[in-house]
């Protein structure tokens, strides 16, 4: 099996973190419903790094910001594909969504879709 992932850096206010967390346990519920084969949603806990980029700086995390490193899981790209055009389409995400007051800055957003290279 040749894995897929996407991958997503967000910055959220740390006032929303609860209803963000909510809408992201609601999304893991839609995904995994429509094949995905993983879905972790991660809260920043140990993010001061003395090498590379902290993830912070690299999001351009605000005061009164944390940052959540998610990601989702695939069969193949192909599957990745299917299951997020679904997903799309799904009228349960739109209700997730509340575009005059998002639980994050979608503009801030880092995403991007990976092939597996190494999986133990």
């Amino acid at each position: 099996m040749s894995l897929y992932t996407d991958g997503f850096v967000v910055p959220v206010p740390k006032r929303k973190l609860k209803a963000y967390l909510k809408m992201a346990r609601q999304a893991a519920k839609i995904w995994h419903a429509y094949g995905a084969v993983d879905y972790k949603e991660c809260v920043g806990d140990d993010l001061k790094s003395s090498f590379g980029m902290p993830f912070p700086k690299g999001i351009r995390l605000k005061s009164g910001e944390t940052v959540v490193f998610s990601w989702i899981v695939y069969k193949s790209k192909a599957h990745r594909d299917r299951v997020n055009e679904k997903i799309m389409a799904d009228p349960r995400m739109a209700a997730l969504c509340d575009s005059k007051n998002p639980p994050f800055d979608f503009k801030r957003m880092l995403y991007g879709g990976f092939k597996v290279a190494v999986s133990s």
